[in-house]
């Protein structure tokens, strides 16, 4: 039998990220955190990366103090010019090599509004293993998931006042 307070979280970090921006406010990643754990259960929280920029180093220092576990998309080292940071098969690989060496868990939410997570969140449905998707905006949810159902999914705008990030005024 699975435990019902063990569910996963994988964040597809640019989607969040992005989605957010164009709404005109940003994620406080402590709150989010909290939030996926009081509201969902989440025992386990990826953020997934495009790739590695020294220059985020503070951001990636204060997603890992917040309780995620942090994931780098690999990239070739000789790749000239901007790398694209598109982590949608990593976080469908993760999901899966969790179903299939963790069975502890119970079910998976995923916050990105990308489409192409649309028959991961079919399969897992199917064995009863998907909580939510959680959309960054109503602009960033594909129409590939209006059929799943409003149970299925939600945007996170609706609980922005319990995770945005406050700007702290300097006296």
């Amino acid at each position: 039998m699975k435990d019902s307070q063990n569910n996963l979280a994988f964040i597809d970090g640019q989607n969040l990220h992005l989605g957010t921006k164009e709404g005109g406010w940003s994620v406080d990643y402590k709150k989010l955190r909290v939030y996926l754990t009081d509201k969902y259960h989440v025992l386990e929280a990826y953020y997934f990366f495009g790739y590695v920029d020294e220059e985020q180093q503070e951001l990636y220092n204060n997603l890992q103090k917040a309780g995620f576990i942090v994931s780098f998309k690999e990239h070739n080292p000789a790749m000239l010019g901007q790398k694209k940071g598109n982590v949608d098969t990593d976080i469908v690989f993760e999901i899966m090599k969790n179903l299939i060496e963790n069975m502890k868990f119970s079910k998976v939410i995923i916050v990105s509004g990308d489409g192409d997570y649309k028959k991961v969140i079919d399969y897992l449905i199917k064995g009863d293993r998907f909580e939510k998707i959680l959309f960054p905006n109503t602009k960033f949810a594909s129409s590939l998931y209006k059929k799943l159902g409003a149970e299925r999914f939600d945007y996170l705008d609706n609980v922005k006042s319990y995770i945005q990030y406050e700007h702290k005024k300097r006296k």
